[in-house]
């Protein structure tokens, strides 16, 4: 497998080195439009799945390098909560009550899910937002993506706009638990055929949980050459951060004395290190053909302090154990798109190699082992999308390969998987504005190493040298979506519903692993469906109202018992209303997030709340200044939480009535 990778790197290079050639070759200016690298894992406007593109405006705005789960949130479906409390450092999302290791996550193509644990964690590269020019989500099996499966949704990121005006912008603020950031932002615009853009970060909080402080810098780096035929483009993204650790819920006995409450000791910190390099090329051999590939790399380094007295209800005597990583993730992906009036046809591969050391120490027994994980994906997909007069008719299949070995002190036989994703559905114009959509798409997971260890970091045996393994098996779902758009000047609408019905679905049980980590259990039948609005609708020049919400019904069965998943809430709505006036603009959102459950018994639960958040803002030529006000209305909340042996219940509380301050000047 490794063998035939690396031939097929070597080829790829070898094509992108010659298209470089033949760029570097054309002398004369072209009349054409400079292009912009393109990549063709978007939902267009009539493709027959559930996508939405994020308003980028509102989204800058909003920015202030807050954790970008709490602006996503304000779409349909989306929970979030915070380890520390407020909106810096470690947070997590889930949608349609699937956690993110269950959501493909990519940068203009590239995965950005760890393969092992397959999550994607946005506390590595911290403030991100500010340098994406666009973002899409897609909710359900959506369309083809390259890395982890698009299985609860996808969410794509796209890197800067190199063609943009040349601008330079500084930005700070200021707020509540002693949080700051600090950025500047530089974009060349087009010179001569080369362009470049930079951004650097500082960020900083001391938590609304004691000692859960986040210290943490970023950069992101973009250039770019625009021949006649051929776009290349270099990404290079790099962050490091220092966080006082919050992981463990609270006790409720001990949140009534004291909201800030930490359940991880002082001592506790993490540290991690993760950049990316990608290279990208897009090639224009005909008029009608696009070639775009793409090669990347992506290192992380750090660990984690873990007092396993604390989390065993011991007295703590200082002694830590750490938790090490070190990874390298590298691949190539390559596409191939042929348009005419009538269709649109795209094909491509993708393959990735990763491996991943994790080592245990103690600080007064010293290593007490070392393991070495090793994760390969090839994939290879290929859709089309033919227009009949009203009609949009879309299919798409992919075939996905990926493996999972280990080298440690237990034997391990490596685990192979292979996956065959069919996607179909068919839209329907109605008028210039209105459209409907059917899509139907299957897509298979394969289990985390964490589900497969069963939440253990150096995989146990039995007395004969026999590993324990808990899971081997995939997941599959098979989603199907129907919904209607609507595109006028005054209106964006879309509403659509949805049924996704699982096989061996794996979910979170509510309970704690040895390492701390979620544990999860499979369930031999279960689905998941519901309703999901989004609409924007601008009532006068000056005053619009925008609506995201969603109903969820969802079920396992489980021998004779049927339940609701966990930190599944069954209705939320976000409301925004926003009025300009010259140069002042108000906004005031509210959020209602409806009851869960945090175990399978479904006794124990998070109750409903209402959130209310405003924010005031005043620009005059190349200033803006902006006031934030979080949980106006002081509401006391939690967002996740744990039962324990005794059926004690813990909490992950959220942050009170907060306030931040907002400057940014450009020129």
């Amino acid at each position: 497998m490794k063998r035939n990778f690396l031939a097929l790197m070597a080829g790829l290079l070898c094509s992108l080195f010659a298209n470089a050639q033949d760029s570097l070759s054309q002398q004369k200016d072209s009349s054409r439009t400079l292009r912009e690298v393109v990549v063709t894992y978007q939902a267009g406007k009539t493709t027959p799945v559930t996508w939405q593109n994020i308003n980028m405006k509102m989204l800058e705005e909003k920015n202030t390098g807050q954790e970008p789960t709490f602006l996503l949130s304000a779409t349909p479906s989306i929970t979030v909560y915070s380890d520390a409390g407020n909106q810096q450092g470690y947070s997590y999302y889930r949608l349609r009550g699937m956690d993110q290791t269950r959501i493909n996550t990519t940068l203009d193509g590239m995965p950005l899910n760890e393969p092992e644990d397959q999550g994607a964690y946005f506390s590595n590269y911290p403030d991100i937002l500010n340098s994406v020019s666009q973002l899409q989500i897609q909710r359900g099996a959506g369309t083809s993506k390259n890395g982890a499966a698009s299985y609860a949704g996808s969410l794509q990121l796209f890197s800067p706009q190199l063609s943009d005006s040349a601008k330079t912008t500084i930005g700070a603020g200021y707020g509540a638990y002693n949080s700051f950031r600090i950025f500047g932002e530089y974009n060349s615009g087009i010179k001569n055929r080369k362009a470049l853009y930079v951004r650097a970060s500082q960020i900083y909080t001391d938590g609304y949980k004691y000692h859960a402080f986040n210290n943490s810098q970023s950069i992101f780096i973009s250039g770019g050459l625009f021949y006649d035929k051929s776009t290349w483009k270099v990404n290079v993204m790099a962050g490091h951060q220092q966080n006082g650790m919050a992981w463990l819920p609270v006790a409720d006995s001990l949140i009534a004395k004291d909201k800030r409450t930490n359940a991880n000791t002082k001592a506790e910190k993490d540290q991690f290190f993760q950049g990316l390099v990608q290279l990208q090329n897009v090639w224009q051999p005909a008029l009608h053909s696009t070639i775009t590939s793409s090669l990347y790399y992506t290192f992380l380094k750090g660990g984690y302090g873990f007092d396993v007295n604390n989390f065993s209800g011991l007295p703590t005597d200082g002694n830590l154990f750490h938790y090490n990583f070190r990874s390298h993730f590298g691949g190539f992906f390559s596409n191939y798109t042929l348009t005419y009036n009538r269709f649109k046809w795209i094909s491509g591969i993708h393959g990735n190699i990763y491996t991943r050391q994790h080592r245990g120490t103690d600080d007064l027994l010293g290593e007490l082992y070392k393991n070495d994980g090793y994760k390969n994906d090839l994939s290879a997909f290929s859709k089309i999308e033919y227009y009949l007069h009203r009609f949009t008719l879309y299919a798409d299949m992919q075939y996905r390969y990926t493996s999972f070995d280990y080298k440690g002190s237990v034997a391990f036989p490596q685990m192979n998987w292979h996956f065959l994703n069919p996607k179909a559905g068919v839209s329907f114009a109605i008028d210039r504005y209105t459209s409907l959509y059917y899509s139907i798409g299957k897509t298979g997971r394969e289990p985390t190493r964490n589900d497969i260890f069963g939440g253990n970091d150096d995989l146990s045996a039995d007395s004969i040298g026999k590993p324990f393994i808990y899971n081997r098996d995939p997941e599959s779902v098979t989603d199907q979506e129907l919904g209607i758009r609507i595109n006028s000047r005054r209106l964006a609408f879309q509403v659509n519903g949805y049924y996704m019905d699982f096989k061996n679905e794996i979910v979170l049980n509510g309970q704690l692993g040895p390492n701390g980590l979620l544990l999860t259990n499979k369930v031999s039948r279960s689905f998941r469906t519901g309703l999901e609005l989004y609409a924007d609708y601008q009532l006068t020049p000056a005053f619009s109202l925008t609506n995201n919400s969603s109903f969820n019904y969802s079920r396992i069965k489980e021998q004779t018992a049927t339940f609701s998943p966990v930190l599944t809430p069954a209705l939320i709505i976000n409301q925004e209303a926003v009025y300009h006036y010259r140069h002042w603009l108000l906004a005031v959102s509210g959020r209602y997030q409806g009851r869960s459950y945090i175990d399978f018994a479904n006794e124990a639960t998070i109750k409903a709340y209402v959130l209310v958040n405003a924010r005031l803002q005043y620009s005059l030529q190349r200033y803006i200044i902006s006031f934030f006000i979080n949980n106006i209305s002081n509401t006391e909340y939690y967002n996740n939480g744990s039962v324990v042996a005794d059926g004690s219940v813990k909490y992950f509380v959220q942050a009170p009535r907060n306030m931040y301050v907002a400057f940014k000047y450009s020129f």
